[in-house]
């Protein structure tokens, strides 16, 4: 009977709190412009968030800019826009921090899609869209800009722009 328990919380303790599959920790290293405690080394790793984890990632990463971008696999905008973040990434991410959120998605679909477009920055991974409703925020993609002090300076709701994803980048790099 103890060897069934055992058994059985050795196989569940490795999988995702939605229930899915489970959570390794990622294949693809993660081009951070800093360190964090909770900030995800590898791209693909996908850790769930919530709010109150997000804001104490948010508390972590003060004295960085960041950029903070809500996307789905399923969302046909944000296949539009993520090259762009890509390229921006190259050009910012050693200055700026990006991290992406992954919203009503799945595992596998969110790690193709990050392999698909050659993300290299982290995302979390959100299920119930909780952090979004959480900032009051409605639709996607969002992009959201963070200067040092962890404050929202700008923000974009739908694909973004290369003209405003670049005037952005370069106001919380100043």
């Amino acid at each position: 009977m103890l060897a069934t328990a055992l058994v059985l919380t050795a196989t569940t303790c490795d999988r995702a709190p939605d229930g899915g599959e489970p959570t390794p920790e990622g294949t693809i290293e993660a081009d951070n412009a800093t360190t964090a405690p909770l900030l995800p080394r590898y791209a693909d790793q996908l850790p769930a968030s919530d709010p109150a984890s997000f804001r104490r990632l948010m508390e972590q990463l003060r004295g960085t800019p960041v950029l903070v971008n809500f996307w789905g696999s399923w969302c046909p905008p944000c296949h539009e826009e993520m090259p762009r973040l890509v390229s921006a990434h190259r050009e910012f991410g050693d200055r700026v921090q990006f991290l992406g959120i992954d919203l009503a998605d799945n595992r596998p679909d969110a790690r193709a899609f990050i392999e698909e477009f050659g993300m290299r920055f982290p995302s979390l991974f959100d299920v119930p869209d909780a952090i979004k409703t959480s900032l009051g925020r409605t639709g996607q993609p969002i992009t959201l800009f963070y200067d040092r002090s962890g404050a929202v300076v700008s923000s974009w709701t739908g694909p973004i722009p290369e003209d405003e994803l670049q005037r952005n980048l370069e106001r919380i790099t100043r």
